[in-house]
């Protein structure tokens, strides 16, 4: 009888739902397989059963390319979560966005996670974070180890695939470079388009990260780097004899990489091993970031949910992430690691920077990822690169984000 009773009460919400009597609210985002899964369990069910709401949720590897096409075509979806807050400014900027005031608990989100725009209005707010200024170690590896490791190329577990959106594991790297080497003020200036790519600051970051890549060193290296996707860069350090020691990768990448399981991976704050950092408590951080772009009474019903603490303790738990709301303290159980990253992450002592790349202006954005990969394999062509990147930061109308850092004038030590 309760097996009949389940198979009525679902045939009833399919009966509704195909007679078009439940609300619906669309949702575009980026996880697919195992992380959608983990969205419809977590996330996306218990607001359809609390709220009687159907979620007509999209996910796509090309998120980017779906939003451009669908706003074009004058069909976007309601809410969509993306992880570049420079692409969502420029939406704002054309009037694509809808303002979240009087949606969400501004004060529950620093203003470098919900940024406002110059018409102080904040757009969008984090789902779920990421602490970026980590290199990952197998357990067992000794600091000297890992000093001797950081000074042989082939030493760094490093993959620059990634779709459409190949090279971005570089424009991490230039990034934290840059945070680490002279501080939150000269990443502030340089992601609000105000420090030049031909600085002295910009250009020692490139440099940095080519010595550590032996850039235009190793046709066999340059191979690897180039034809591995950044999702399978860490294979190679469960390998019997390992095939290398350190990753510089997001803290997302301990959970979805079965070899840093096996390995057991440890992290150093990426200021430890990148030569001649000079940040005290800088970090670089990424998002998934939520925006309405379609105001009906279920969008923004699905926006209150998605910023209450437990939509965002549920998210958390099921990708083993980190939230960033004042109001869902870090797990006191679990590993080390995912601990003292969420402390981290949530710490008003540290700096937090927003990922460089993702808060440019998407057209700067693209160029700098295809950059990283040009530079990898001709060094020699860094000046020309950089007039062109820096030629780009010039251009005319584009949004640029008032601020990504949340102390950025913390002082170097």
């Amino acid at each position: 009888m309760a097996g009949c009773l389940v198979l009525l009460a679902a045939a009833v919400v399919l009966g509704v739902r195909a007679a078009g009597r439940e609300p619906t609210v669309t949702l575009l985002a980026n996880w697919t397989g195992r992380d959608e899964l983990n969205l419809r369990h977590a996330v996306i069910e218990p607001f359809e059963r609390k709220y009687h709401v159907h979620v007509d949720y999209q996910g796509s590897s090309a998120e980017s390319q779906v939003l451009g096409a669908d706003v074009e075509a004058g069909t976007p979806p309601d809410v969509v979560v993306l992880t570049g807050p420079g692409e969502l400014a420029d939406y704002a900027g054309q009037k694509q966005l809808r303002p979240l005031d009087g949606l969400i608990p501004r004060e529950d989100f620093s203003a470098s996670w919900a940024t406002p725009l110059a018409d102080g209005h904040v757009y969008w707010f984090p789902l779920k974070a990421d602490l970026k200024s980590i290199v990952w170690y197998p357990a067992g590896t000794s600091e000297r180890g890992r000093l001797k490791a950081r000074d042989e190329p082939a030493q760094w577990c490093v993959g620059m695939g990634s779709g459409a959106t190949s090279g971005w594991p570089g424009t991490d790297w230039i990034e934290d470079i840059l945070l680490q080497q002279h501080g939150p003020r000269a990443y502030q200036s340089w992601v609000s388009g105000r420090l030049s790519w031909r600085s002295p600051e910009v250009r020692q970051a490139w440099t940095t990260w080519g010595r550590l890549m032996g850039a235009g060193t190793s046709p066999a290296l340059l191979g690897r780097t180039l034809q591995t996707g950044y999702a399978q860069a860490s294979a190679p350090v469960a390998d019997v004899p390992r095939g290398c020691t350190l990753e510089h990768q997001a803290s997302f990448i301990r959970t979805q990489s079965t070899a840093w399981q096996r390995a057991d991976g440890r992290y150093d704050p990426s200021s430890r091993l990148i030569p001649g950092a000079t940040a005290d408590d800088a970090w670089e951080v990424s998002g998934d970031l939520v925006a309405l772009l379609h105001t009906t009474p279920q969008a923004e019903r699905l926006i209150r949910y998605l910023s209450s603490p437990a939509a965002q303790r549920a998210w958390a738990a099921a990708e083993s992430a980190f939230s960033v709301d004042s109001k869902v303290p870090p797990a006191t159980a679990g590993p080390t690691w995912h601990r003292t990253l969420a402390t981290t992450l949530l710490s008003p002592a540290a700096t937090h920077c927003f990922d460089a790349s993702d808060a440019m202006p998407p057209t700067l954005r693209d160029a700098f990822a295809e950059a990283t990969i040009e530079y990898l394999a001709h060094p020699a062509r860094l000046g020309a690169l950089l007039a062109t990147l820096d030629t780009l930061r010039q251009a005319p109308g584009q949004t640029w984000l008032p601020s990504v850092c949340d102390q950025a004038s913390a002082p170097a030590r």
